[in-house]
């Protein structure tokens, strides 16, 4: 087999297996892309792994051809309501990131925002005010870039019944560049005013790697 051939194969391979992890993460138990890719190559006979990047397109295709234009509308609807708690929680520097920001949503997707303070508790209370339902507070160790840390998750829920992840970090933390483990690029987010505007001017884009 040529070098170029071979290059071809390894290719159609790496887009098979990308597919049948897309196909069981969005149908299947699996929910971390790592075990998906692993489980779907083993599936397939085949020790080629894609990247995170291409199983995550492809789940993206997945999705819009499963749900289709009920997917569209769910993404506005979920923006908007990401527009209107992050209004609420402005003082704390809300920033709309995941998979509403993407664009990228597939059933059972959450509203990801993130915010900048050091009292978790004055944050759950706002979206209590808001009218959302707090289902669990809890504190996660990370790393990033090298360093340990931690930040505080409030799970909670809309009366539209739409899940949200409110992710407290410090103050410092703010404006810190990461990557996205997923995509491979800068995780910039919508920044309130960011998001107002695109609502207005184009509600459905996406925000994928170019």
């Amino acid at each position: 087999m040529t070098k170029q051939k071979s290059k071809q194969t390894t290719s159609i391979t790496r887009r098979k297996v990308a597919q049948e992890a897309a196909s069981l993460l969005y149908f299947g138990p699996e929910k971390e892309f790592r075990q998906a890719k692993l489980k779907a190559a083993d599936n397939l006979g085949t020790h080629v792994l894609p990247s995170n990047l291409e199983v995550a397109l492809e789940l993206d295709k997945l999705a819009q051809e499963t749900e289709g234009d009920t997917r569209t509308q769910r993404l506005i609807q979920m923006r908007t309501e990401a527009l209107t708690v992050m209004k609420a929680l402005k003082t704390f520097y809300p920033l709309l990131i995941g998979s509403v920001w993407r664009g990228t949503i597939r059933s059972g997707s959450d509203i990801d925002i993130e915010v900048y303070h050091h009292e978790p508790k004055e944050v759950a209370s706002v979206l209590k005010n808001e009218g959302l339902k707090i289902q669990k507070i809890e504190q996660l160790n990370t790393t990033e870039h090298g360093k340990t840390g931690t930040s505080t998750h409030i799970y909670a829920y809309s009366t539209a019944k739409h899940s949200f992840e409110i992710v407290v970090r410090t103050l410092e933390e703010k404006g810190q560049e990461r990557k996205c483990d997923t995509f491979g690029d800068l995780m910039t987010g919508l920044t309130t005013h960011d998001l107002e505007k695109l609502l207005k001017e184009n509600p459905t884009q996406q925000f994928l790697p170019t």
